[in-house]
């Protein structure tokens, strides 16, 4: 959510942002300006009242001790009339502010300064491509055929148990999915990273607090009865740890990892580009999340998108990053970096990982800040990553690793997934 001081201060810059990200509703930007000139004469008027109120009633005692009953009286009347219109100020400071509210997390974050104009994903800037292109033979399989050849997933199977797009591992492919989210983890809490196992429910502060709400409120599965909203990344979770705390500065930087199942209702269900793992309801992944001092932010940033490119070397596998342009990127961002593996049996790059800075938008929803050595409280910046998202590394892993003998196992991969080769194996069921 956008702090109020910036709508005051610079609205210009707001409305560049905006304007950059391709936000339609730019008239939200007066609105909230007009609430809060008005709110802010309204308290001014409050501030006013309770300072004659306290005035008041010193002058009501002294009037008292001085005989002067009648006096005394008539400052009572005024002090009472005056206790009334502050209860009305008060409802109408409070109706404002949340009609202020309800309008300020309508808008997205202002996007930094190095994110390009662009309207989408054609318009997304490359900052670097590296690894080695697999020169497979013609008979090259996409992963869905590879999953059925070696028994590794079964779709149907999915879609008999639940729907489309909640595939069933099986054996050397559940396997496979063990040995990922374990090596994720080790990696990351091997770089400091603490890890998390939240719970993949959390309640309507918790997704408020990251930004899903009121964002992406049609593409989150909802437990009615409950209230409660399956996770579509850890990353909602495992920030909302901080959520109203005060931390101490020393304590900074706050590095945090979690795996846990994501759920997504936007999945769709046709065409090559949502065919096997390439679009899914329900999918493994590995987060890491920083809570660090504004002005290390996009330091931490930098660092962030390093320990994501290693892991991504240390899978052996085609890759680059692209800097998201303004009409491209999420809601709450306000620079991000996606990286793309590139799938030589599809001959499409397939995005694995989204890696972001938030700057304060997140933690001013969260109330999440820190206390310097002066004692002066601020917000914090968050920033968060994919350290990996699993279904499109696995069909990058298969595809590219594949050979006649089986499908190579990555070295870094290996002491997890304890062999150097998939191989064919019996069916099941």
């Amino acid at each position: 959510m956008l702090p109020i001081q910036l709508f005051r201060q610079n609205k210009e810059l707001v409305l560049e942002g905006l304007k950059k990200r391709n936000f339609k509703e730019t008239e939200l930007v007066d609105q909230i300006i007009a609430i809060d000139e008005k709110r802010r004469q309204i308290q001014v008027e409050n501030d006013n009242l309770a300072a004659s109120i306290n005035a008041a009633s010193k002058n009501i005692g002294q009037l008292m001790a001085q005989g002067k009953k009648d006096e005394a009286e008539t400052l009572k009347a005024e002090v009472a009339s005056h206790k009334e219109q502050t209860k009305e100020l008060a409802a109408k400071l409070a109706e404002m502010e949340q009609e202020q509210y309800d309008l300020i997390i309508r808008l997205p974050n202002i996007p930094h300064s190095s994110v390009p104009f662009g309207k989408s994903a054609e318009d997304n800037e490359v900052v670097r491509q590296a690894g080695t292109r697999p020169d497979l033979s013609a008979q090259k399989l996409p992963h869905w055929e590879l999953t059925e050849k070696y028994n590794l997933i079964n779709f149907e199977l999915g879609t008999k148990l639940t729907g489309s797009g909640f595939p069933v591992y099986i054996g050397q492919g559940a396997k496979l999915q063990r040995a990922l989210i374990s090596y994720f983890l080790n990696y990351n809490i091997d770089a400091g990273y603490t890890e998390y196992y939240p719970p993949y429910m959390v309640n309507e502060d918790s997704a408020r607090g990251t930004g899903q709400l009121p964002d992406k409120e049609g593409q989150m599965y909802h437990a009615v009865a409950d209230n409660f909203y399956l996770i579509p990344t850890a990353e909602v979770p495992v920030t909302n740890v901080y959520r109203d705390e005060i931390v101490k500065e020393s304590d900074l930087p706050i590095k945090m990892t979690a795996y846990t199942p994501c759920f997504r209702r936007e999945a769709g269900s046709y065409g090559k580009d949502v065919r096997g793992l390439n679009r899914l309801h329900q999918f493994d992944k590995v987060e890491i999340v920083q809570l660090i001092q504004p002005e290390k932010s996009y330091e931490a940033l930098e660092g962030m998108v390093s320990h994501v490119e290693k892991l991504l070397q240390s899978l052996e596998l085609e890759y680059r990053i692209l800097r998201l342009c303004g009409g491209d990127m999420g809601f709450t961002s306000a620079l991000t970096f996606d990286f793309e593996v590139y799938s030589a049996a599809q001959e499409r790059w397939l995005e694995v990982s989204s890696t972001s800075n938030f700057e304060n938008f997140q933690t001013n929803r969260l109330k999440a800040r820190y206390k310097d050595a002066n004692g002066k409280t601020h917000l914090l910046h968050s920033l968060n990553g994919s350290s990996l998202a699993l279904p499109r590394i696995v069909a990058c892993l298969l595809e590219n690793h594949q050979t006649p003998e089986g499908i190579k196992i990555p070295k870094a991969l290996q002491p997890y997934f304890g062999a150097d080769m998939i191989k064919s194996s019996p069916l099941i069921g």
